[in-house]
């Protein structure tokens, strides 16, 4: 049977103990002082609005965790966390206009992620509306966006990223793959973006260099959030004659994706980004046990007998009772824990100043650490492989989203092991200042 979560006034307790955060009990923010706030881009209607609503959530879940010791302290006095979300439908031109309206607001702090096309727009848009508008400028804190490029080329002073990007991903799972005796044949399948496309991308490099022997037999991109049916993709990877999968998908198009596999009846070893998320252990069951893997920053079943890893989880299990509602993101609570901590060592909200505050930031909780990598805002933490299993057969503490199936570690990197090399030629604020012509 699925994890029962006992009551909210226990759970809180533990959480308390095991992390040795303050209960929720602990003193608010003075009165009359404004809170600082945060403004999350996200598509929250469309085809992947369930992956907007769970990151929200998770945000609404960290800037609780916050506000429940007192908020963040500034000179003045604590000042609370505000969250306001802007929908972007997920699509570049409704995300530029809803930054106008962040900006207008004069909100200090834009959060995105789930597109990597996105935040490449935004990344541009950010560094000339800084340029412009000293007086009002913003940071961009991204959760989950993982294009190489954001902290490649693309790289900006005003943009931290705190997921693992794509090569990093990918080096987990070839680390897998590597040792697998039994994988021959891969077919490369992910969404036809900035994001798919340099997974594909990695995935080509990295498997020639740790398993030259294996074939790539198929290299498939299709569009985002517009295919219903990806049964004639099944019937291209099965006359293939892969026996492996590896796959960006992430939403719908992931869940549907290994839907139709399971309903094809064609086993496959899966290698994904976000397999045990939003919907797809259900919709893989049984056929994905063994052989279905993920890679994450942490997992519930991650640290086995750490008391806080799981007090954590249990911790959002109560305040999300709802099945559906099952996933949570570690590296979305480290994000808002650096951010405060940052803001209270650079003892305001503006953006330079909190910016350097975060660059070699360390974070470290008692069953987690990271830290900032200063030369390109990449954070530098832990990754797991992790394979499907079944809760009822005892080798896993919590299954997801309600489903009977969960994840257990297969394969743990280190920091230092996913680190992969920095390529940015960052400009800083003093860069630019000095550029002939440059407009303030």
């Amino acid at each position: 049977m699925p994890y029962r979560f006992p009551h909210a006034a226990s759970v809180a307790l533990a959480f308390a103990l095991a992390t040795g955060a303050q209960a929720p009990a602990a003193s608010a923010a003075p009165a009359g002082l404004p809170p600082i706030r945060l403004g999350m881009i996200e598509g929250m209607s469309g085809p992947f609005a369930n992956a907007g609503e769970a990151v929200e959530r998770n945000i609404r879940f960290a800037v609780e965790q916050v506000n429940a010791r007192g908020g963040v302290r500034l000179p003045d006095g604590k000042h609370l966390l505000s969250l306001t979300v802007f929908d972007s439908k997920q699509g570049v031109e409704d995300a530029l206009l809803q930054l106008k309206q962040l900006t207008d607001q004069k909100i200090p702090f834009v959060l995105e992620g789930n597109s990597s096309a996105v935040a490449g727009a935004l990344v541009d848009a950010i560094n000339k509306h800084n340029l412009r508008s000293p007086d009002n400028r913003v940071l961009f804190l991204n959760y989950s966006a993982v294009d190489p490029v954001l902290t490649g080329e693309k790289c900006s002073f005003w943009h931290f990223r705190f997921d693992a990007n794509a090569d990093m991903r990918m080096q987990a799972l070839v680390d897998v793959i590597k040792t697998d005796s039994k994988a021959k044949s891969v077919y490369l399948i992910g969404q036809d973006y900035s994001f798919g496309q340099q997974v594909a991308k990695a995935a080509r490099r990295q498997l020639q260099a740790a398993r030259p022997d294996i074939r790539i037999v198929g290299d498939e991109l299709h569009p985002i959030g517009k295919v219903k049916d990806f049964a004639p993709y099944i019937a291209k990877i099965r006359a293939s004659g892969a026996d492996t999968v590896i796959t960006g998908n992430w939403g719908n198009d992931l869940t549907l994706l290994v839907k139709a596999a399971k309903e094809a009846g064609l086993h496959l070893k899966f290698y994904t980004f976000y397999a045990n998320s939003l919907g797809a252990p259900a919709a893989i069951g049984d056929a994905g046990v063994g052989t279905v893997r993920a890679v994450a920053e942490w997992h519930p079943n991650a640290v086995d007998g750490n008391a806080a890893s799981d007090a954590f989880y249990r911790s959002f299990r109560q305040r999300y009772p709802q099945p559906k509602d099952d996933y949570l993101f570690l590296r979305m609570d480290v994000m808002i824990d650096m951010l405060a901590t940052a803001i209270e060592k650079a003892r305001t909200i503006d953006a330079i100043a909190v910016a350097r505050a975060l660059e070699g930031a360390q974070y470290k909780s008692r069953f987690h650490e990271a830290s900032m990598r200063a030369s390109d805002h990449q954070l530098i933490q832990p990754l797991y492989v992790a394979v499907m299993q079944r809760l009822a057969d005892g080798g896993i503490r919590f299954d997801n989203e309600g489903s009977g199936y969960g994840f257990k570690t297969e394969r743990y990197l280190a920091p230092a092991a996913t680190a992969t090399p920095s390529t940015c030629q960052m400009r800083r604020p003093q860069d630019e200042a000095s550029t002939p012509g440059a407009s303030r």
